[in-house]
């Protein structure tokens, strides 16, 4: 039986707590860095957002400053100004939206000026404005009331595949306890863990970024 000496149960007891420490900083550091762009932070702290409550009485919020995103689903260009049909996601803390969320429903947001149906189809935006009523339309050969905002700032967001490494154990020093990892996930260095460490597959995962 291999027996650790009290040097090596310490360092082992150490470095634990330092992943731990680790793991809380980084979760600080994280959550710190969600913050809403300038440009769709509208003039108030707590912009509308909820579709369904103006969707129950919409003319309880018309003239309040909200705040939707989503997919566009069609892109209108009218004179002096573009109409752009969203069908609307929840939004994170960054007011980005939500990959792979339900739609809560449909907007018109209308913006100034010619927008290019080409840059904005299909696409992820957020828009903050005042809602300024109901438009009614159709969805498919479903008629539909559409809640209108008249956007006062807009912002896409682009999709991007990320490279997510799995979980490993790690030590004061930044290696797992069974030390620095080759290209096969197999451990080498001092040996303070079975000297093996199956670090998995990475996956690739999309996120919503500016």
């Amino acid at each position: 039986m291999r027996k650790w000496s009290a040097v090596q149960q310490f360092s082992v007891q150490t470095g634990k707590k330092w992943a731990l420490s680790a793991v809380a900083l980084s979760v600080l550091v994280l959550s710190g860095c969600v913050t809403v762009p300038d440009e769709i932070r509208g003039t108030t702290a707590t912009p509308q957002m909820n579709l369904q409550a103006v969707q129950g009485a919409p003319s309880l919020y018309v003239g309040q400053e909200s705040r939707f995103g989503g997919k566009v689903v069609a892109v209108t260009n009218l004179q002096n100004k573009t109409r752009l049909e969203i069908a609307t996601m929840p939004l994170d803390d960054g007011a980005r939206p939500i990959l792979g969320a339900a739609s809560r429903g449909r907007i018109m947001a209308y913006i100034n000026g010619f927008v290019d149906p080409v840059d904005y189809r299909n696409q992820l935006v957020t828009v903050v404005g005042p809602i300024t009523g109901v438009e009614k339309g159709t969805v498919g050969q479903s008629s539909y009331d559409f809640v209108t905002i008249s956007v006062n700032s807009y912002k896409r967001w682009r999709i991007e595949q990320q490279v997510v490494m799995p979980p490993q154990p790690m030590g004061p020093w930044g290696w797992g306890y069974g030390g620095p990892y080759d290209s096969w996930g197999r451990g080498f260095g001092p040996g303070w863990g079975p000297g093996w460490y199956d670090m998995g597959p990475a996956r690739v995962q999309s996120v919503v970024t500016e």
